[in-house]
């Protein structure tokens, strides 16, 4: 490949050099629209830009147009009310896709001239994503940024050749902005504008290339089915994961699919990139990383992505092998205290994914009148048939009796909260704020809407009905089934949102049947009419293909 070190960037100006397919962009080009960029920036004086764009060849756009200029770059982790509060010192301008931001096109001048980075001066600042505690600023200068691309390359660029980068992430975090973009960049190698959340979206994505690698989190890649075309995916160059271990049971699945295991990266924002495996428990740190560890066996890092002379501080325990490879033992800053004992969160959430009804949990503290341990547990298939069949009760007194052999009883969690999948976002993590509103919320009551449309005068939704309902306590013990009187009042609810002016007041039923249980997990279509002329609501819940329940709702007026 045509290496171009990241401070060269705007520099070079290669003949023929992709960027980006479908729409092409060029290096050329690019490098233009980057130094266009970096006029504007300098003619409105910006010191401080915030930077989040869905598209990755505009984020490298306006990444280097700030470097040329001289501009330090934010780049917050997403764009919530909160997030941006919280930010808001932090930055001159906001560049963003949002309506009142300012958009690239906006900031594009008569260009300044093509010139060499400079790697102490140019500057970054990641936002953590808050899956341990509060998130905070992460300052980098461009040496660390460029350091990294370079070892990577020397790791894989061999492998990879000239394959398309087909990610399932956002560029707005460490681990995506490295291998979604700036390394790419400096290789040559194109990659996809768009992130591609879903597994369908990814193999859509790499049909269109003869040679592609994934960048994706465990999340997505422990969610991939028998339902794509595996043997046409197996051309894939390299599957990057990180974000999270990835279990070795989703690890062995892609490896009989694939024919290779993941390559997962394991890194924070903080240090970048500290080393690698491909199976097995053991962890290869990358060239010029050295380790050593505390007094309590966390790991402390040196590294070329840290600054000069600095060692960064982890709560990963650890052990080192002679050889210099290492095993994570999980997190030290995740130890809690109950009534004066201390308790390991991450060895509990170990014990209990050990379980054949869990894929995957995380726990959490309850503070109410005295502090107690909440689970939110993702059932495997196994869990969910359980559920389903002898119900939540006999399966939460399932899971503490098998937590019991590796914790005292106080640290037995008290509250369950069950869940399809945990919540993890594009890169596989599940904020901390996230997970405790989740343990703290009382089970729900409501549909989990998929979808939505409307046809003439009928509404087609789309639901799912969540593992954890709080109607199904009571109905059954053994066998939870979803009320029938819930089921009309959803259908109610549904309609008052959808459908304007619906009559207030219920005044009874016609032709109600109900055919067959939904359970917990069913996705169900509900099909609703208003007949205006009537003032009757007809619904109807399928199961698939079989007819779940059905009737007309009378509606009028208050007697």
């Amino acid at each position: 490949m045509n290496w171009i070190p990241l401070e060269h960037l705007l520099a070079q100006t290669p003949a023929s050099r992709p960027v980006t397919l479908d729409p092409a962009l060029e290096h050329t080009e690019l490098r233009q629209r980057a130094l266009r960029v970096a006029a504007g920036l300098r003619n409105r004086g910006v010191a401080r830009l915030a930077v989040h764009l869905e598209d990755a060849s505009e984020l490298a756009i306006a990444l280097l147009g700030a470097w040329r200029a001289g501009v330090t770059v934010l780049l917050p982790a997403d764009l919530q009310p909160a997030s941006r509060a919280r930010l808001a010192h932090q930055a001159d301008l906001w560049l963003t896709d949002q309506d009142g931001d300012a958009h690239l096109s906006e900031l594009f001048a008569e260009p300044l001239e093509g010139a060499k980075l400079d790697l102490d001066q140019c500057r970054l600042l990641l936002c953590t994503s808050g899956s341990s505690g509060e998130p905070k600023l992460i300052d980098k200068r461009l040496r660390q940024l460029a350091n990294e691309v370079e070892t990577l390359e020397a790791c894989w660029g061999a492998d990879l050749g000239d394959a398309c980068v087909i990610a399932s992430v956002a560029a707005q975090h460490i681990y995506g902005l490295l291998f979604r973009v700036l390394w790419p960049l400096c290789a040559g190698r194109p990659f996809l504008r768009r992130a591609q959340p879903f597994s369908e979206d990814l193999q859509l994505a790499s049909r269109q290339h003869p040679r592609f690698c994934w960048v994706a989190s465990p999340a997505l890649l422990k969610r991939m089915g028998d339902n794509l075309d595996w043997p046409a995916l197996r051309s894939v160059r390299r599957v990057f994961s990180s974000g999270g271990a990835l279990d070795a049971e989703a690890g062995q699945r892609l490896q009989q699919r694939l024919g290779q295991l993941p390559t997962e990266i394991y890194g924070s924002s903080e240090t970048g990139g500290i080393a690698w495996r491909q199976g097995g428990a053991l962890w290869q740190p990358f060239a010029g990383v050295q380790l050593s560890q505390d007094d309590h066996g966390a790991l402390r890092i040196a590294s070329p992505c840290l600054p000069p002379g600095h060692v960064e501080q982890t709560a990963d325990a650890a052990r080192i092998e002679a050889d210099g490879r290492f095993e994570l033992l999980g997190r030290l800053d995740r130890i809690v205290k109950l009534e004066e004992k201390r308790i390991a969160l991450p060895m509990l959430e170990t014990a209990l994914a050990a379980h054949s009804f869990v894929s995957d949990a995380r726990l959490g503290v309850i503070n109410d009148n005295r502090a107690y341990l909440a689970a939110l547990v993702a059932l495997s298939e196994a869990g969910l048939h359980a559920l389903r069949n002898g119900g939540r009760r006999a399966l939460t007194e399932t899971l503490r009796k098998h937590l019991a052999n590796h914790c005292e009883a106080l640290a037995l969690p008290r509250r369950w909260r069950l869940v399809a999948q945990l919540p993890c976002n594009s890169q596989g993590k599940l904020a901390q704020a996230q997970l405790d509103a989740l343990l703290q919320a009382p089970r729900p009551l409501q549909p989990e809407r998929l979808s939505a449309s409307q046809e003439e005068d009928q509404w087609q939704l789309q639901l799912a009905i969540p593992l954890d309902l709080a109607h199904f306590t009571g109905h059954f013990p053994q066998t939870p089934v979803l009320p029938g009187v819930v089921q009309i009042d959803w259908a109610i609810g549904l309609a008052r949102e959808l459908i304007a002016d619906l009559p207030p007041s219920f005044q009874g039923m016609e032709v109600l049947k109900f055919q067959q249980l939904a359970r917990p997990g069913d996705q169900l279509s509900l099909t609703l009419r208003f007949d205006r002329e009537r003032s009757k609501l007809h619904f109807a819940y399928r199961n698939g293909d079989a007819p779940c329940s059905s009737g007309r709702i009378l509606l009028g007026d208050p007697l």
